[in-house]
């Protein structure tokens, strides 16, 4: 599938503060106890012609980026991929040595695809998804498969950041 990524616009983060509701229940998500709005991220958009095929935002602090959110409305085509291509190389350019983010330990599909990515399980933070409903009320209890939504997995990928000079 041909697809071209590009950094958020201002029309894509008005797409996204409508979207959010329904892909996260609200517009906020949470990831270590941080209260994240989406569409004020920095992020990426990945489309086809004129429509979007998947979003993804990450935060920049220090030499560390985390990847916030990515989704891919379409699988299997390679989206997803680029999106998640485009936030290393826009880490790597801004001097990060390592990339990260959570995921839930019902979401196995993400699991897969994170770990064929080069990312892997650093921490397991049993029990964290209470502390996450106490910031955002609308996570569910139960996620994919059936799996009772209870803790957050962290993983992490090394990058070959680019030195800044000075």
């Amino acid at each position: 599938m041909d697809a071209h990524v590009e950094p958020l616009s201002e029309a894509d983060r008005t797409y996204m503060r409508d979207l959010a509701p329904d892909l996260y229940g609200s517009e906020i998500v949470v990831s270590r106890g941080i209260a994240h709005r989406v569409a004020e991220l920095e992020g990426f958009c990945a489309w086809r012609g004129t429509r979007r095929m998947g979003i993804a935002t990450y935060r920049i602090d220090g030499n560390r980026c985390e990847l916030v959110t990515i989704d891919a409305y379409v699988q299997w085509h390679g989206i997803g991929s680029r999106l998640i291509a485009a936030v290393e190389r826009a880490a790597e350019d801004a001097g990060c040595d390592s990339i990260w983010l959570i995921t839930t330990n019902d979401n196995v599909d993400a699991l897969r695809f994170y770990q064929r990515r080069g990312y892997r399980i650093a921490a397991a933070h049993l029990g964290a998804i209470e502390a996450s409903r106490a910031i955002k009320p609308q996570i569910p209890h139960i996620g994919f498969y059936g799996i009772a939504i209870r803790d957050e997995l962290e993983l992490h990928k090394g990058l070959a950041p680019k030195r800044l000079t000075g």
